[in-house]
């Protein structure tokens, strides 16, 4: 098929996937309302169109903690990317690497820290949860320090799973999942080659490093729920900061005093972000909730956004609410389940190209140029 849009990756990895793989990608918390919010409200973003500002030439780099990025986008830490394609986490590194911009691994990848980061020559990001397994928080902060990794995003957003229906439904969980995530791999002989044969080890390698054992998807679920610490407040958190020297993001905010308490803490930067809707539904799309973050905080630390982000033209919208740079979750994730690592790079290009056009009319030379000044205030919602 023609691919020339995330929607069209999106289209090519729901038959690529194994339904269960696919849904939970795509799928968003309870009735799913937030996750629909976060790209339609995106899309109701209104830009004013210049013509003829000599605009010959565009420059979309930036610099986020002191490191020169070729566009404002970073790759956003998405839960088992190695189930997507052979040793996923791995080719989206070396996507994003060759694209000049940051990929951020997951807690919970298939490819351990030391996996990925061996095989590239700058350093990644790394998302770590807030855990009530303190050993294996520090464990994995050491490991990646050692690693060479200096940007810590710290996901605050998941003190408990949320709701995914979509998941008990497509086999990921609930009754007989194994066995049903079984017959799906078969009926998708491509993924059970390419991922399910040739993808081996599918254990949790950052959790299997610290358990001394293999950390399989049967363990998945039932580690995270087991996990998870709704108990911690900022005060728990200044052992991590004391302990990371690098920049240190804080992930999952949506309400302004958040923030608020985030510059208070000493954090570097912090990600407005709602989980791509997978947790508590309902809440504001990241768009929504940027402009009022951006009023309090905006150069006090980094201010970057995920969840609904679908295109270049929203990369620039995500620029003029406000943000310094924005993170692709489930764009990049589709282009990888559909086409490896090649597929992230061409989605770059796509994001890329897509954010020329925005630039060029609306008369933003660069992304320095990218304001509220390119939106009509008054259809702002």
């Amino acid at each position: 098929m023609i691919i020339a849009s995330t929607q069209d990756f999106r289209e090519a990895a729901s038959r690529r996937l194994p339904p269960f793989l696919f849904h939970y990608i795509d799928g968003g918390a309870y009735a799913e309302q937030t996750l629909r919010r976060n790209v339609d409200d995106l899309s109701q973003l209104a830009l004013r169109q210049r013509v003829l500002q000599n605009l010959g030439e565009i420059d979309l780099s930036t610099r986020l903690f002191d490191q020169p990025l070729a566009m404002p986008v970073g790759l956003a830490p998405v839960g088992l990317t190695g189930m997507y394609a052979r040793r996923g986490e791995v080719q989206a590194a070396r996507a994003a690497e060759r694209k000049g911009i940051p990929f951020t691994l997951s807690t919970v990848s298939v490819c351990s820290i030391q996996e990925v980061q061996s095989q590239l020559e700058r350093p990644i990001w790394f998302q770590l949860y807030v855990l009530k397994d303190r050993g294996f928080m520090r464990d994995a902060l050491e490991r990646a320090w050692a690693a060479g990794i200096r940007t810590l995003v710290f996901t605050v957003d998941m003190p408990v799973p949320g709701a995914r229906y979509r998941d008990a439904h497509s086999g990921m969980s609930g009754p007989h999942a194994a066995l049903r995530r079984s017959v799906q791999a078969v009926t998708h002989p491509a993924w059970a080659l390419d991922v399910g044969l040739l993808g081996r080890p599918h254990d949790l390698g950052n959790i299997s490093a610290y358990r001394g054992h293999p950390t399989g998807l049967g363990d998945y679920v039932g580690w995270l729920g087991a996990n998870f610490d709704p108990s911690i407040g900022w005060n728990d958190l200044q052992w991590i900061r004391d302990f990371w020297q690098g920049p240190m993001v804080i992930k999952g905010i949506l309400d302004p005093e958040d923030a608020l308490d985030a510059v208070r803490f000493g954090a570097d930067g912090i990600v407005v972000s709602n989980h791509g809707g997978r947790q508590l539904d309902g809440v504001l799309s990241s768009a929504r909730a940027l402009p009022a973050i951006a009023d309090a905080v905006k150069g006090a630390l980094t201010l970057l956004v995920d969840s609904g982000i679908r295109s270049g033209l929203d990369v620039v919208r995500m620029l003029a609410l406000g943000a310094d740079a924005v993170l692709l979750g489930r764009a990049y994730a589709y282009a990888l389940a559909a086409a490896g690592g090649a597929g992230v790079e061409t989605l770059l290009d796509l994001i890329a190209k897509e954010m020329r056009v925005a630039m060029v009319l609306t008369g933003a030379r660069s992304v320095k140029d990218i304001s509220r000044e390119i939106l009509v205030r008054e259809n702002l919602w």
